[in-house]
């Protein structure tokens, strides 16, 4: 049974930083790629960031140069490191793997492309 866990979410002030743990198992994801959405209070889930197979990351524009994604393949695990964090990055981390294995560019945008979800992660950022 495939399952991702998140963890790392908590309070912050702004400007301070966090690192999201998203670890799977249930199946090597070394050929799927992971992305990172987010939900903030009355608002829909939006894309974050997303790394593919490859390697390769891609970012929305709010968050470029603010978040890294990177992954280790010996522990199944993708992180989020968030810096320089605003009230506005608040809101439930999820992660989620591609559900095409394989897929060719730097990863999908669409929520609609992952099979599997994360439970998510709170993330408060204090003003």
């Amino acid at each position: 049974q495939v399952q991702l866990v998140e963890s790392g979410g908590g309070l912050v002030q702004a400007g301070g930083s966090l690192r999201l743990s998203c670890a799977a198992s249930g199946r090597s994801f070394s050929t799927y790629g992971m992305g990172w959405f987010r939900q903030a209070p009355g608002k829909e889930r939006e894309f974050v960031g997303a790394r593919a197979w490859s390697g390769v990351t891609t970012y929305v524009d709010s968050v470029k140069g603010q978040f890294t994604i990177s992954s280790d393949n010996a522990k199944n695990t993708v992180y989020l490191q968030m810096n320089s964090l605003k009230p506005e990055d608040t809101a439930v981390y999820y992660c989620a793997v591609d559900a095409q294995r394989l897929r060719s560019g730097p990863g999908t945008r669409r929520a609609s492309d992952y099979g599997y979800w994360g439970q998510g992660t709170q993330v408060t950022v204090s003003s």
